[in-house]
């Protein structure tokens, strides 16, 4: 397997974006034939387009979009002469794709019933999944590709998550359910916060909050029963439905791609007539670019 593929599938695993530099174009004598692709984080670059200037110019222009926040994918013509100090003589299109992980991260504490269903439902959507439970055995076997297993339930799990996650709290156990709603409301940067359970239970514990010194301002966040209103029964994929469709509602707003920062220029090899001194072009209008 190239070892571009392999660092992909390593950066989606740590949640690190990079993106995917590729050769669509050789024209004349060029250090490498179109199709060849490498990878550039902030931190490293993996596999080679043909090193030399071309190779630096193009892992400069990748950071450049990681650092302006670049989701769309843009194109570069490099000619390989005096101006890039290369004596190749021919010419070479590069095509720059990010790739960045889910900005929308879902932490689901249980995999009971109601948690595979859901689980199952998450998995279709743009998002990075954490599904925590501390029972051993107890995930499927099989499970989306955009979730990530953790084999604890604890308030220090709460406290990791990033700012604008969404917890949806459903453990076998009610103590545990307490624990993580408290820690949960204790943040003020959650997208959502949801425990499954009754009015009854939902009454109990806000009465339990209120004498740990919880405000009413951050019990009003607390959504409990969970799931919106009227859907369904308690079958566990009607409640994981209800629950998925609350979910997105209150999702935090995604920056569209045309919205983001253009990246800088690279730095300039110094010479006239080379296309990575300019100012990026705009990003093409055929193709696709792969995103997380």
């Amino acid at each position: 397997m190239p070892s571009w593929l392999d660092a992909l599938a390593a950066l989606d695993r740590a949640d690190e974006a990079c993106v995917l530099v590729s050769v669509i174009a050789a024209r004349g004598s060029a250090p490498r034939e179109a199709g060849v692709k490498m990878v550039v984080s902030a931190t490293g670059s993996w596999d080679t387009i043909g090193g030399g200037n071309l190779e630096h110019q193009s892992i400069l222009t990748a950071r450049a979009m990681l650092a302006g926040g670049g989701r769309a994918p843009a194109q570069r013509d490099f000619p390989l002469g005096p101006a890039l100090g290369q004596c190749c003589g021919g010419a070479t299109t590069v095509l720059f794709e990010p790739i960045r992980p889910p900005a929308w991260t879902v932490a689901l504490f249980g995999a009971g019933h109601v948690g595979r269903a859901l689980a199952k439902l998450l998995g279709e959507l743009p998002c990075r999944l954490i599904w925590f439970d501390a029972r051993p055995d107890i995930f499927p076997g099989a499970f989306p590709t955009n979730t990530r297993l953790r084999h604890s339930t604890t308030a220090a799990d709460i406290a990791d998550l990033r700012p604008g996650a969404s917890a949806l709290i459903m453990t076998h156990d009610h103590a545990t359910d307490f624990t993580l709603t408290e820690s949960a409301l204790a943040r003020d940067d959650l997208a959502f916060i949801g425990t499954i359970g009754s009015e009854t239970k939902r009454a109990r514990f806000v009465s339990r909050l209120r004498r740990a010194g919880l405000s009413e301002d951050r019990l009003a966040r607390l959504h409990c029963p969970i799931g919106l209103p009227g859907i369904g029964t308690k079958l566990p994929a009607e409640i994981a439905i209800a629950v998925a469709a609350q979910l997105l509602a209150h999702r935090p707003p995604a920056r569209a791609a045309s919205d983001q920062p253009t990246p800088a220029a690279p730095e300039g090899c110094g010479a006239g007539g080379c296309d990575a001194c300019s100012p990026p072009p705009a990003s093409p209008s055929t193709g696709s670019s792969r995103t997380n």
